[in-house]
């Protein structure tokens, strides 16, 4: 096995788990990265599909498509294509092989890696990072993600030593102090761990994500299910400690020996619950291990087969065992873990509600949000009273939202919301959905109030902290609302949602780069998910990296065919000038999500950027205003939609209330580097030149990039250069 492979100016590091072009680092999955070794360690030999799929997932829980999006993703990378390949040779219905010429190895004396240094790490599915980020990302198997480190100077010192030339006479001498400054190292560093390692509390355990051994993969989310389930029933335990959810798996799914004691050290518990799940027909088989991670030995194992009906039974029973191993007996009620444990007595609708929950927790595309009420409403349909179910609804409408801007998802959500409190006004799901309810109508107070109920509540914690940090965020108070992130993230720290809406926080407020890190971060822990690839490429693309807003929007569409991706790589084909391709892709996008305005908007720019198009442009402007004027009546805290708004009326001649939603959207205050650039836009256009002079003044401090705003149609017979001068 090599160092380095390397071929036609591209650099495989196997060390630093690096994959580069001409010295600049291209962004892959963890899986296809390793599909991209195996057949670099095989070259010129046929590896069929099986062999991989064994080597890369364990053939577990996998579908021979997930294969075939990891080669898609590294033709993306390497600039490949299936139809005349030049390094991955596609041999049908067999499997693929490695085809490219590969350099001769470099000698170990040779010049240094130009991979930059990234963290050691026992992981066995990398992650490539982006370039142009400060810290190199590594996918960490683990549930709970450390940060992110630093570059590893001491590392990349430390491997370049043996080719230091140094006089022979001072060779012993620094093997010494060499060796003297790692024994302090090392001692400081396990001082260090010593007092950053959470005290393991006696009666405390973690419930592991439970792995499916069920022959569909798409029954997943019924194991998923169960141990979400499971944990939030042990939260209402009294004097049990029960560690943050976990939503990703340790690596092969196994936690054996070292690897128990580990993750309890992680975690600060004194147990590790796991558990498979296999569903056939009409029975279900859990085998169930509670491990001590003290020691790595097992405590108690059983398996349990019995018919589906017997489910929450089921759950119960093995949720009464861990509470007597754990405290030596039951406390006086246990009402709350048989409560929690059996919220139907439809074991039908308890599987729609899973389905519903997965979707909701872990949304993956445009579409989840919709397959998540199907999946409630499914539930509904054969339990009626399903309380949860009703309160899943009305919060996957609000997702909709504010995910698509679609104004009546607003309507919906309010009639779900009360559906589900005449249902169960006591339960924390309901009060969790009514929270939400208030912060998108604007009513702050009271949104904080409701938040507060459900923060109390273990199993929704971190949903209420989410839900206080962007309150806190509309109310101005950036302190308290980064402090709820941050909490947040403690209570559920492998979420990539979380991230994501971190991200949407720290752009709102112009902060690019931490809205990029945000995001990097969310892909590692959800790299399925095509809208934050979508909108990590949208980030780069505002900071003016037209690179990596490719890769990233290739790396989206590879996954599948998403609007906000398709309007994004539009945006970037509008700023090079390329109007009619900008068009088709906007076009597109208008297809998938009807209902977005943003998309509407963007067509209607490309076409009247072109003048054989212009005049085609009055309906999507004339739609995109209706679709925009509904979403901000809804929401006229979005600063954002009110200034886009604000060119729609422009374009359209209503100069009036273009400039009555352009000083709404300033008096805002947030979103000012987005805001004056559309400012800049609808003066320009308005024939007011000094105010729009003005706001490219306000978006060049703010950080839009100066490329950016000369790219725009209405500007191109004036801008202002960085120097401060003008050009017609």
């Amino acid at each position: 096995m090599l160092h380095r492979y390397r071929f036609d100016g591209i650099v495989v590091d196997t060390v630093a788990h690096t994959l580069s072009r001409d010295g600049k680092l291209l962004s892959v999955e963890p899986k296809a990265f390793a599909v991209l070794l195996l057949l670099l360690r095989h070259a010129d030999e046929l590896l069929v599909r099986d062999q991989l799929l064994d080597a890369v997932w364990g053939h577990r829980h996998v579908t021979p498509g997930v294969l075939t999006r990891a080669i898609a993703q590294l033709r993306s990378a390497l600039d490949d294509h299936s139809h005349e390949p030049r390094y991955i040779q596609t041999q049908h219905g067999l499997g693929y092989r490695f085809i490219g010429t590969l350099l001769p190895p470099e000698s170990v004396a040779g010049e240094p890696s130009a991979a930059l240094p990234v963290a050691d790490s026992d992981v066995a599915e990398p992650v490539v990072a982006a370039s142009g980020l400060d810290a190199q990302i590594t996918a960490e198997p683990d549930p709970v993600p450390e940060p992110l480190p630093p570059p590893r100077r001491f590392a990349q010192w430390w491997r370049e030593a043996p080719r230091l030339s140094l006089p022979s006479w001072l060779r012993s001498r620094a093997l010494l102090i060499g060796a003297g400054l790692l024994l302090l190292a090392l001692l400081g560093a396990a001082l260090w761990w010593w007092g950053r390692s959470p005290v393991v509390a006696g009666a405390s355990i973690a419930v592991m994500p439970f792995s499916s051994l069920s022959d569909d993969a798409a029954d997943r989310y019924f194991a998923d299910g169960l141990a979400v389930e499971m944990h939030d029933a042990l939260t209402n335990v009294p004097g049990l400690k029960v560690a943050a959810r976990q939503l990703t798996a340790t690596g092969n799914g196994d936690a054996e020996g070292e690897d128990v004691r580990r993750i309890g050290q992680r975690l600060g518990v004194a147990t590790l619950l796991d558990a498979s799940v296999r569903r056939e027909g009409g029975r279900v088989r859990i085998s169930a291990r509670l491990s001590d991670t003290s020691t790595g030995f097992t405590l108690w194992a059983e398996t349990y087969d019995r018919e589906i009906n017997d489910v929450f039974a089921l759950q119960g029973e093995i949720a009464n065992k861990v509470v007597h191993a754990l405290l030596g007996h039951l406390p006086g009620k246990t009402a709350g873990i048989a409560q929690r444990l059996t919220p139907t007595n439809d074991v039908n609708a308890y599987d729609a509600y899973l389905r519903g929950l997965a979707l909701l927790q872990r949304p993956v595309g445009e579409a989840g949000n919709e397959r998540a009420m199907a999946a409630f409403t499914q539930a509904l349909a054969l339990d009626p009273h399903f309380a949860r179910a009703q309160a899943g609804i009305c919060r996957a409408q609000i997702a909709r939202l504010e995910g698509v801007s679609d104004a009546e998802a607003f309507t919906r959500a309010r009639q779900a919301c009360a559906r589900a409190q005449a249902m169960d006004p006591g339960l924390r799901e309901v009060s969790l959905a009514m929270a939400e309810i208030a912060r998108v109508s604007g009513q702050n107070e009271q949104a904080l109030q409701l938040y507060q109920q459900v923060i109390d509540d273990p199993a929704l914690r971190a949903d209420g902290l989410v839900g206080q940090a962007r309150t806190y965020a509309a109310l101005g108070q950036e302190k308290q609302a980064l402090q709820a992130f941050q909490q947040a993230i403690a209570a559920r720290p492998s979420d990539a949602q979380i991230y994501r809406l971190l991200g949407y926080h720290h752009w709102l407020r112009g902060d690019v780069p931490k809205a990029i890190d945000a995001f990097v971060t969310a892909t590692v822990l959800q790299p399925e998910d095509s809208r934050l690839w979508g909108s990590l490429g949208g980030l780069y693309l505002a900071q003016g990296d037209t690179v990596q807003a490719g890769h990233a929007f290739n790396m989206s569409l590879s996954i599948e065919p998403n609007a906000g991706a398709l309007t994004n790589l539009g945006t970037m084909k509008f700023d090079h000038g390329e109007y009619a391709l900008a068009a088709e892709l906007f076009q597109q996008a208008t297809v998938l999500e009807p209902e977005d305005y943003l998309h509407w908007g963007n067509l209607a720019d490309a076409l009247a950027a072109a003048p054989a198009t212009a005049a085609q442009a009055q309906a999507p402007y004339l739609r995109a205003a209706h679709l925009a004027q509904q979403y901000v009546d809804v929401r006229r805290d979005d600063a954002y939609a009110l200034a886009v708004l604000s060119w729609y009326r422009a374009n359209l001649g209503e100069r009036a209330r273009a400039l009555a939603d352009l000083q709404a959207a300033r008096a805002l205050g947030t979103q000012a580097a987005e805001v004056a650039l559309w400012c800049a836009q609808t003066l320009t256009l308005l024939g007011d030149r000094a105010g729009a002079h003005g706001c490219v003044e306000t978006a060049l401090k703010q950080g839009i990039p100066q490329q950016r705003i000369d790219a725009l149609l209405s500007l191109q017979r004036y801008a202002a250069v960085g120097n401060g001068e003008r050009r017609e």
